[in-house]
């Protein structure tokens, strides 16, 4: 007969899948040097299984419960609810009962005990399962902890329990229960520790919660708790409850509540040398297990006892970066790219290669160090304005920081880093107007050169091809040249937007002064749909096709209607020209719309429900001729000014400087996306062949190497099955994480705030980047695919990139979570004319789908109907 319990002494983080999370952390504290835990044994996961094997009605259960979605709650709690009957009144295996008594009898029969639920999907490094499943204290007896123990298995299948692991994924099939049975201790105090803070991440400061008692009325959120924290060998904060009331153990069994008498309801639970010394205690155990520890403690008979310990699962990870001295602090890339969905290794590889400066990975988003920066007058002035730009709840993020006299003072003594997109020079001289032309002439050429190069190209000599481009585009002067024109757009605003608010009372003048410029490769992309969009628009039949195809090769499907062979010409010469882009484009592992044609079709169909022929021709007129009578009407007003001929003439010197340049902004995106498009395509070639070759069972797997891992399979033919499976599971994981905008070496999340002086109080403030008020319904999506608009509807969204212009033409206005005054929403908002407000924090969660919202895009703030 097989045995079904283990002690302590015997288990360690090696044996999860025999006696959970719980059980395999206490036996692994257990065998530390100067830890104590109560002393106990663990009924194993064979017992569970057997019971399972025993009663015949639960496997049916399970798998209808695994068919189950997280909201189907009716269902979850009828079929969860048979399951927890069945195993309750279950028999216990044949043995069990012996085995518990004698573990019992050694450790003390007539001793309370804590009876424990230990499931193999918890106390996991990616989800902890915190209090999903059941404890039962002070208890005494071997029958009553028998039948505790049943409840344990039961409390597997609790409602929460069941829609958790449904929310993570978790087959309830292959998560199994041990039990835990434990002496207990009866503690004149208990409560959590984090060896990092959970509300910052900061890795370097202990968080302790304490209360009177047993710390299960924590745990629970039942009870007031004093809260702590700890650096450096120092109490650097401590905020006392009122304490009326704690749990504590029962002389009939179980726990009852009792009264503190109340000159004792304000007394801090712990001294100063105990928190001191507990959080020793915790970072001894974060070392041992090397990642941050979730500690639940308690103190009786002059001692800690540790009864729990778990990684901290919410954390943000840390970049992977070279160890410096000092502070070091990161800087979102995805938050001033707009995506700050997580990348596949393929793709933050790629855009490190193709990046200006260093740039390091952390949850699957890529991040800039900026200390040295920091650490120069000039350079951190530089950075603060480039950020006021881009997001100001960087810059404020970054204000916080620096006003901390222990953090400026240990920056590195440094001059201000290279010169880059984070931190851009002022233009001092004009650029030629014909540098626009020129410069989108010599990117045409040089991607139709690499086109021409790789495509005679295959194995180790289309990588080396990518690599040798790729340093070619970082040694042109294209990069000096393009930040120059653009930096001569944003100056020019800048100056108009100062100069005119000032002389005329005009808030954001630049805004309407920007409307249909010259050669926005975006804007364009947008309103040429609307032309495609024309050509379907007299085929009925064909458009009824098209709102109800899944397929793919639906343009092969053409022909079979009237005006077929026109709408497949239309499409394929826009896909000629823009199907390189899709959502998320700087990650070169996202599907182009050229490789899937039906991602446009939600924006195409959009534009005949809701825009009237010719529109395309029509709004980009339109605008343009608002933006004519804006800068006549100023121009007008100037004049009778004093000195009004200067400022006139000084005003449309710096009109023609921004509707000349602003336009092109948004090539470089273009001219890059379309190369790593031509990238794309040849690494797919070879993962094909890799396929070919049983290397790798699917084409997508090399998403999931990084670029030097990619060449190196290539070369060697081989590849890790293990680490892409593993890759495949974090990035997952990093899919439920937030991504911070600024965060230091110390795991810290600094956040930022935005002003809130003259704003209605209730108002959702964010960044006023394209001006006007409008009302409408909200339309919250959070993916292009999802997108059904209406003429006349607010986007509400986390970010925009290029790929949603098209959805631009039918808006009334714009609400993201992410962006900045020359993020490419925000460019594109103003040249439409589309009131926006960006860096909305929380948006899609604040503001309901079809709810009526108001958009103040020149103060920027959204208001709530």
């Amino acid at each position: 007969m097989r045995s079904y319990v283990l002690d302590f002494q015997e288990i360690d983080r090696t044996h999860l899948a025999l006696v959970g999370g719980k059980g395999a952390h206490l036996g692994e504290l257990s065998t530390m040097v100067g830890i104590r835990v109560p002393e106990g044994f663990c009924i194993t996961t064979d017992a569970f299984r057997d019971v399972l094997a025993a009663t015949p009605s639960v496997p049916p259960l399970l798998a209808q419960l695994a068919r189950l979605n997280v909201d189907d709650r009716a269902q979850i709690a009828a079929l969860s609810g048979a399951v927890r009957q069945a195993l309750e009144t279950a028999p216990l295996p044949a043995g069990l009962r012996e085995e518990v008594g004698r573990h019992l009898a050694r450790l003390g029969a007539a001793h309370a005990y804590a009876v424990r639920s230990s499931a193999t999907a918890e106390d996991l490094p990616t989800a902890s399962f915190a209090g999903q499943q059941d404890t039962y204290l002070n208890l005494v007896g071997a029958e009553t902890i028998l039948r505790h123990v049943s409840r344990c298995w039961a409390s597997l299948f609790t409602e929460r329990a069941v829609a958790y692991r449904l929310q993570h994924g978790f087959d309830h099939r292959h998560v199994h229960q041990a039990v835990v049975i434990q002496k207990m201790v009866f503690p004149q105090a208990s409560g959590v520790l984090f060896t990092a803070d959970p509300v910052t991440s900061h890795r370097r400061v202990v968080s302790i919660e304490a209360c009177f008692g047993l710390g299960e009325a924590l745990v629970s959120g039942q009870a007031a708790a004093d809260r702590y924290r700890v650096r450096h060998e120092a109490v650097i904060d401590r905020k006392i409850a009122t304490k009326p009331w704690a749990l504590y153990a029962s002389p009939t069994g179980g726990t009852e509540p009792r009264a503190i008498a109340p000159e004792q309801q304000q007394r801090p639970v712990l001294t100063d040398a105990q928190l001191l010394a507990l959080a020793r205690i915790g970072q001894h155990v974060e070392t041992h297990f090397g990642a941050p520890q979730d500690i639940e403690w308690c103190w009786a008979e002059d001692e800690f006892y540790l009864v729990q310990s778990r990684p901290i699962t919410t954390l943000y990870p840390l970049p992977e970066a070279p160890e410096a001295k000092g502070p070091r602090v990161y800087l979102s890339v995805g938050h001033q790219q707009m995506m700050t969905d997580p990348m596949r290794p393929l793709g933050w590889s790629m855009w490190q290669m193709l990046a200006s400066r260093p740039m390091y990975q952390a949850g699957g988003r890529l991040f800039v160090e900026v200390a040295d920066t920091l650490a120069s007058p000039t350079g951190r002035n530089l950075l603060l304005h480039a950020m006021g730009q881009h997001d100001p709840l960087i810059k404020d993020a970054l204000v916080t920081l620096l006003k901390r006299e222990e953090f400026i003072g240990s920056l590195p003594a440094s001059s201000a880093a290279p010169p880059s997109a984070l931190d851009p020079p002022l233009v001092a001289d004009e650029p030629p107007v014909a540098l626009v032309t020129e410069l989108m002439a010599r990117s045409k050429a040089e991607l139709a050169a690499l086109q021409q190069t790789i495509r005679t190209r295959s194995g180790e000599a289309v990588v080396a091809c990518i690599e040798e481009d790729i340093r070619q585009m970082r040694q042109s002067t294209t990069v000096a040249q393009t930040l120059r024109l653009v930096m001569t757009a944003v100056n020019a605003a800048a100056w108009l937007n100062t100069h005119l608010e000032e002389w005329l009372g005009e808030k954001n003048a630049a805004d309407a002064l920007s409307q249909s410029v010259p050669n926005n490769i975006t804007s364009e992309m947008g309103l040429a749909l609307l032309d495609v969009a024309d050509v379907l628009r007299p085929y009925p039949e064909l458009v009824a096709y098209l709102q109800h195809t899944t397929e793919e090769d639906f343009l092969e499907q053409l022909d079979r209607f009237e005006g077929g062979a026109e709408a497949r010409d239309a499409i394929r010469a826009y896909l000629d020209r823009y199907g390189m882009r899709c959502s998320g484009e700087i990650d070169i592992t996202r599907t182009r719309w050229a490789e899937k044609p039906t991602l446009l079709l939600p924006m195409l169909l959009n534009n005949l429900k809701n825009v009237a022929p010719g529109a395309g021709k029509l709004k980009f007129e339109q605008g343009r001729q608002h933006a004519l009578r804006t800068e006549r009407d100023i121009l007008a007003r100037l004049k009778q000014l004093p000195e009004g001929t200067y400022k006139a003439e000084a005003t449309q010197r710096h009109i023609a400087l921004l509707r000349n340049f602003a336009g092109y902004r948004e090539y470089p995106k273009y001219s890059i996306v379309s190369r790593t498009f031509v990238y794309r395509q040849a690494l797919l070639r070879e993962a094909d062949r890799l396929v070919e070759a049983g290397v790798i069972p699917h084409r997508e797997d090399v998403y999931f190497l990084t670029f030097e891992e990619f060449r190196d399979a290539v070369r060697t033919r081989i590849v890790d099955a293990r680490l892409i499976d593993q890759r495949k599971e974090e990035h997952c994981r990093h899919a439920q994480l937030t991504p911070p905008r600024v965060m230091t070496s110390d795991g810290e999340i600094v956040t930022g705030t935005y002003p809130r002086e003259h704003l209605p109080a209730d108002a959702l403030v964010g960044l006023a980047v394209s001006s006007g008020t409008v009302e409408g319904r909200a339309r919250v999506i959070t993916h292009l695919a999802e997108a059904e608009l209406e003429e006349g509807d607010i986007l509400v969204t986390t970010f925009t990139d290029p790929s949603w212009t098209p959805l631009f033409v039918s808006l009334k206005g714009l609400v993201t979570e992410v962006g900045g005054l020359m993020t490419h929403g925000a460019v594109i908002a103003r040249e439409y004319g589309l009131p926006a407000v960006v860096g909305v924090e929380n948006a899609t969660r604040l503001i309901r789908d079809q709810q009526r919202i108001r958009v103040n895009g020149t103060d920027g703030y959204v208001e709530l109907l």
